[in-house]
């Protein structure tokens, strides 16, 4: 059976001139990515990286991620994508979780590794891409060796090999590492490849992070997979997202709603940038008739809204591209795809009645990283529970209309306000916190704390907002804070929180 390494390879066989990444003004061919990848497998056997070995990964988009990313693949070992806005407590908590033996980063990141390798026991071996430093391994030139030898995988099961942790936010405030098959990841690709009608010469752009799952599937093992390529793009800034799409003539523009929103806002050029744009896609958060409609008045193109958590490889429905659209709605389920509606005792709904999403296919996890009663809990009844409350209509589409799980969608990003409001509780003056989302119009939801302080002290909230980014990822940290003397709480004193939100809803 396929795995991701040999999928590629297949690829670099049939297509070797084919173009596989564009990045700025260099183009990489699936031959030469392939012998990179190649290269980058050496390196690690190397330094005794195999089987089973953990290597994250920790750094912005470039062509060194689906480097590092697929050379651990040709050698069993298991991916560990992180988040560049991370901090060292935060990566401390996920390294030691999954046992990292390595880290690929790159030098503007250099020091919060380090500073998490003094309490990551397992880490031994630090690789650095486009730099050098002492004590690290300079990544680059060990892949770009000239004619690599194509490494022998070893003899692993594809269907249950974890191929990737995903690190996603837990409502206990620890993130818990979801576990991506090869199979998982494969199988979700080719279904991506058909319901997004990726091509031979399909250009996808790749602004979106590559750490993140949805871009990991979408911008890279689904172009892999097709045989078509992608831009990557270092930085989201929508001038720069314009000029790339018009220079390397991208047909499949996929971002999340955010950056639709602020590209329509602060672009500043006209739809003659998109001119070659066949397809837009978004997903990773709700997907406001506004900004579908200042969009498409712009530059003339509507957007495909779709679905899929990290648990799910992760896409599972997308509004189809040759068949009836529906605003608002994350549209069917992909090939090889099921999704239901249930209720509370996981009992299939009718059509329009409000219940949880639930989802099973090949693609779902093998389950979270030595979490074995969150992984029960979430497969219940052997469907993957997704948390978020919707509804199915007649024709089977899908809407959602809430969430069940206590997160907050910032950019397209993840916020558990548990781990905000553990934070800001660790502060001295602080006695209670609640953290719920306000509306904010560019990146969807902002965190706002209210907070009630220790009696007879005192704290402003700029004390508490550098506490909090000292502590937490850049997009954790509360837009404000709001100071109470007391939080309204149930006759079970549990924090009301939607007390809270209409309050901020209601612009008190």
């Amino acid at each position: 059976m396929a795995n991701l390494f040999t999928m590629l390879q297949n690829t670099a066989r049939s297509k070797p001139d084919y173009i596989a990444i564009f990045f700025k003004d260099t183009t990489i061919s699936y031959d030469k990515l392939f012998q990179y990848v190649c290269g980058a497998a050496s390196a690690y056997q190397h330094y005794g990286i195999g089987l089973g070995d953990r290597v994250a990964i920790l750094m912005g988009n470039s062509p060194q991620f689906p480097i590092a990313y697929y050379g651990l693949q040709a050698l069993g070992a298991v991916a560990v994508p992180g988040n560049p806005m991370l901090k060292a407590d935060e990566l401390t908590y996920i390294y030691n979780n999954a046992e990292v033996k390595a880290v690929v980063t790159t030098p503007q990141l250099l020091a919060v590794v380090k500073a998490a390798q003094s309490r990551v026991p397992s880490l031994k071996h630090i690789f650095v891409c486009s730099g050098d430093a002492p004590g690290v391994i300079s990544f680059d030139p060990l892949c770009q060796v000239a004619n690599p030898p194509v490494p022998i995988v070893p003899d692993f099961d594809a269907n249950t090999h974890p191929a990737v942790f995903m690190y996603t936010s837990g409502t206990t405030g620890y993130p818990k590492g979801c576990m991506l098959s090869h199979h998982n990841i494969i199988v979700n690709s080719i279904s991506t490849h058909e319901a997004l009608k990726f091509g031979a010469h399909s250009v996808t752009l790749g602004v979106l992070p590559l750490f993140h799952a949805f871009a990991a599937t979408v911008c890279m093992h689904t172009v892999f997979e097709s045989g078509s390529s992608v831009v990557i793009v270092e930085k989201f800034a929508p001038d720069t997202v314009l000029d790339q799409i018009e220079q390397h003539k991208v047909t499949f523009m996929v971002m999340v709603p955010t950056m639709f929103a602020a590209i329509t806002q602060f672009g500043s050029e006209g739809r003659e940038k998109l001119a070659s744009v066949e397809y837009c896609a978004c997903g990773g958060a709700p997907l406001s008739e506004a900004v579908y409609d200042a969009f498409k008045a712009k530059y003339g193109r509507s957007i495909i809204e779709g679905f899929g958590p990290t648990e799910c490889s992760p896409c599972t429905s997308v509004n189809p591209f040759d068949g009836v659209q529906k605003l608002g709605s994350i549209g069917l389920p992909l090939p090889g795809v099921e999704m239901k509606i249930l209720d509370d005792q996981d009992r299939e709904l009718a059509a329009n009645e409000t219940g949880e999403i639930v989802v099973r296919g090949e693609n779902i996890m093998l389950g979270y990283h030595n979490m074995p009663k969150e992984t029960a809990a979430a497969m219940a009844s052997g469907w993957y529970h997704t948390g978020d409350i919707g509804k199915k209509d007649e024709d089977g589409y899908f809407y959602i209309l809430d969430r069940k799980k206590d997160m907050l969608l910032v950019g397209g990003l993840n916020v558990y306000p548990r781990e905000v409001e553990e934070v800001m509780v660790h502060h001295p003056a602080v006695m209670e916190a609640a953290v719920v989302g306000e509306p904010d119009e560019l990146r969807g939801e902002s965190p706002v704390a209210f907070v009630v302080l220790k009696p007879g002290v005192q704290c402003t909230d700029r004390e508490l907002l550098k506490w909090c980014r000292q502590r937490l990822a850049a997009y954790k940290v509360p837009k404000r804070v709001v100071f109470r003397e007391a939080l309204p709480k149930s006759a079970t004193m549990k924090v009301l929180k939607r007390l809270l939100r209409e309050e901020l809803q209601s612009g008190a």
